[in-house]
């Protein structure tokens, strides 16, 4: 490290404003919630938006991505065009084509110098990775179904929004979204 930079608790360093990992990959979070900040009903997205799931694809692709092993299970298998780092804490999960990690850390550390990494979830996930992102993918959908499992808060006073879209409803996507990019506020 030189002078200007610190480590933070879980092995991220701080440097010049920006957040990235020990190998200098930049943390992306990435999530689609409902107003009632609602991310899964019985492991399953509670909607099914293609022109979202675009965006998701747009942004993601060609950057490694981390994900949980339920939210793995939820999508059923790799996402091409992406390395897919899948985090258990099961020792003997196996998926093949994954690369597989017991934590965040490792996980990031699998990444290598990668220059962007985007955490896709779950809840835990998500809750582990905000203290550390440099950017913050965020899509409300219009939409508050009851789900068990919901976004961990987020401290809004932490993000400055920089780009933004809104979706209207259409013949193939039944409900109106608006997806932000966010980045953390320099202190």
């Amino acid at each position: 490290m030189t002078g200007g930079e610190r480590r933070e608790a879980g092995g991220a360093v701080q440097s010049h404003g920006s957040r990235f990992t020990v190998h200098g990959s930049r943390v992306s979070v990435i999530v689609a919630v409902a107003k009632n900040d609602v991310i899964g009903v019985d492991n399953r997205i509670p909607w099914h938006l293609p022109a979202e799931l675009k965006l998701f694809k747009e942004a993601t692709m060609g950057c490694p991505i981390v994900m949980g092993r339920r939210t793995f299970e939820s999508i059923g298998r790799l996402l091409p065009g992406r390395t897919n780092v899948v985090v258990t804490r099961q020792r003997d999960y196996v998926v093949p084509g994954a690369i597989m990690a017991h934590s965040l850390d490792e996980a990031l550390a699998a990444c290598g110098s990668a220059s962007e990494v985007f955490v896709i979830g779950g809840a835990t996930l998500f809750a582990e990775a905000l203290p550390r992102a440099h950017t913050l993918h965020h899509t409300v959908v219009d939409i508050a179904p009851a789900g068990d499992t919901v976004m961990p808060t987020i401290d809004w006073s932490q993000w400055r929004e920089i780009a933004a879209r809104e979706h209207r409803p259409d013949e193939k996507n039944p409900l109106a979204f608006r997806y932000a990019v966010y980045e953390r506020v320099k202190k």
